[in-house]
């Protein structure tokens, strides 16, 4: 996804709306990390934000109902 100008369909992909936004985020600020810091930056950062977003999506259960476990 960080070499292509698009990001797909959420449905194909398995994800929530929610997991949607998540990664548009991601990938976008690993797009502009890898040309600033390189692909190995930008993984690192796709981990920590990926990471991150879920963690907040999930903490208090997400779209359904009770905490992610």
């Amino acid at each position: 996804m960080l070499d292509q100008n698009t990001y797909g369909d959420y449905q194909s992909m398995g994800l929530s709306n929610g997991q949607y936004d998540i990664l548009i985020k991601v990938v976008d600020a690993a797009r502009a990390e890898k040309k600033k810091q390189g692909a190995a930056a930008a993984d690192q950062l796709i981990d920590r934000q990926a990471r991150s977003g879920c963690v907040r999506w999930y903490r208090d259960g997400g779209p359904g109902k009770g905490p992610w476990q």
